[in-house]
């Protein structure tokens, strides 16, 4: 893709975005209602290893984030907050599936942490009567962006259908079918449509709290960076 691929469409080429949310069991047994609770004796925490999912990679900064603000930026509390989430989680799982395997399906932990529009999807196939979504009070934006890989749309004669189909996404229409399958979108009419489905969070974003991506893979996930120093030999 072109390097201003993200320029070819509005909203840095996301149609829609979700976040880190969190799924309980029915009842909410464990009264699990913000990131601080995850870090209590009595709660087991279930998200993928950081180390080899981007999934899991969005819930540890998201953790990270919101340690930042309740510790007015003290680095150690934050470390000794994620160090006590990381020693909540019995099984580190390589992938998202994995992870919502070990929590639907062999029933292992209180909480499940992933994105909220796979939170919804959990609860629509294995029912809703079982689980039950939880909003933090604040987690980090995710967006999933869209492009048109040049060269491939160029070699098959494919560009117009490929920007069709994106430009689709970002009509009322195409908003609305994003909307009912769990993700957040921007068109304001739709996002109003279906305000009670997504209950109001602060959103915050990788370039706002940790200064970008670039940033983020220096500091935190490349060898002996801060997920190394707090996740240790698990």
């Amino acid at each position: 893709v072109s390097a201003d691929w993200q320029k070819y469409f509005p909203d840095n080429a996301s149609p829609f975005y979700s976040l880190p949310s969190f799924l309980v069991r029915a009842g909410n047994p464990k009264h699990i209602k913000d990131w601080n609770d995850l870090v209590r004796d009595d709660v087991q925490v279930i998200f993928p290893n950081p180390k080899t999912s981007g999934n899991a990679r969005y819930t540890y900064l998201a953790a990270t984030a919101y340690a930042k603000e309740a510790f007015k930026g003290d680095d150690a509390k934050v470390k000794e907050f994620i160090t006590k989430l990381f020693n909540n989680v019995p099984i580190f799982d390589t992938g998202g599936r994995a992870a919502t395997t070990t929590f639907v399906q062999r029933e292992i932990g209180d909480v499940l942490i992933t994105f909220e529009s796979e939170t919804r999807g959990i609860r629509k196939e294995y029912g809703d009567d079982k689980f039950e979504q939880v909003t933090p009070s604040v987690s980090l934006l995710a967006e999933f962006p869209v492009a048109i890989v040049d060269k491939v749309a160029d070699e098959h004669g494919t560009r117009d259908l490929a920007k069709t189909y994106l430009d689709f996404l970002y009509t009322p229409e195409g908003q609305d079918i994003l909307a009912q399958n769990g993700t957040r979108v921007r068109d304001a009419a739709v996002e109003a449509k279906y305000k009670a489905q997504f209950p109001d969070v602060r959103l915050l974003t990788v370039e706002d709290v940790f200064g970008g991506w670039d940033k983020v893979q220096k500091e935190h996930f490349a060898a002996g960076g801060l997920l190394d120093q707090t996740y240790g030999s698990r």
